[in-house]
């Protein structure tokens, strides 16, 4: 199987270094700070209300402000579960032995011209809709929350709802463009298959690769992409939970 070049070591979330694996793309380090690229992302209009939000006097923490505590917590963890088990579950990306010793390699599957890319990238774009839509309740759930609290806790709630109207077109631009890369894989898998059974055919050998393998290591591969930016998507969620338990800890100091 083509094993990917050696290249410059990528630093940075599972995600971002998985794709560099993945991909034919050499990444160089950025040299700007956070801060520097940030600036670029904000118009005017954002910069403004970035502004407003961290000079502004936020409100007060209502009397009836809700208690954060273990239901949140285990409901966050089962958004997450259920998340993890249709990333693993899902039939289109699940490999010959997650499918069973009975669903063993077919015709379907050997037959390389016979698989068509395009059914796995509607089948990764969905299963990003759904993991958009379900960290995007949950963080909007425990801002609302969060807003409620101290003051302080309130004008972080209005940072972190300002930070994801600036972020979050940019954020789904990109990520929409993980099933392209992914595409590209997938070609580059399939051809380094049958140039490894055409090279045995010649020589009259057996062959080194078993046919059709390349789309479990595929499907594989897709698992752990989608898992880790799975990740990516619950960072903003479990920075709002930190500020929860924290806040929820001093009150009961």
């Amino acid at each position: 199987m083509q094993q990917a070049s050696h290249r410059t070591s990528v630093r940075g979330p599972t995600f971002i270094r998985l794709l560099a694996r993945l991909t034919d793309v050499d990444v160089s380090p950025s040299r700007q700070s956070l801060s520097d690229r940030l600036g670029q992302w904000l118009d005017w209009t954002h910069a403004v209300a970035l502004s407003t939000t961290l000079d502004g006097k936020s409100s007060e923490a209502g009397v009836d402000a809700p208690t954060f505590g273990s239901a949140e917590e285990d409901e966050c963890a089962r958004v997450r579960r259920s998340l993890v088990s249709a990333i693993a579950g899902d039939g289109t990306f699940s490999t010959s032995r997650q499918r069973g010793v009975e669903h063993a390699l077919t015709g379907e599957d050997g037959a390389n011209e016979a698989v068509d890319y395009s059914v796995f990238r509607q089948r990764y774009l969905a299963i990003q809709r759904s993991m958009q839509a379900a960290t995007g309740n949950v963080r909007s759930r425990l801002r609302d929350m969060l807003a409620q609290k101290t003051a302080d806790m309130a004008r972080l709630a209005d940072v972190d709802a300002v930070m994801e109207r600036v972020l979050s077109p940019r954020e789904q631009a990109l990520l929409a463009h993980v099933p392209a890369l992914l595409g590209d894989h997938f070609e580059r898998l399939r051809q380094a298959e049958q140039k490894a059974l055409a090279d045995a055919q010649v020589a009259e050998v057996a062959p080194v690769v078993t046919p059709g393998a390349w789309l479990d290591v595929f499907r594989q591969d897709v698992q752990s992409v989608l898992l880790a930016e799975l990740d990516v998507r619950f960072h903003p969620v479990e920075g709002l939970l930190a500020a929860l338990r924290a806040t929820s800890l001093r009150n009961h100091v």
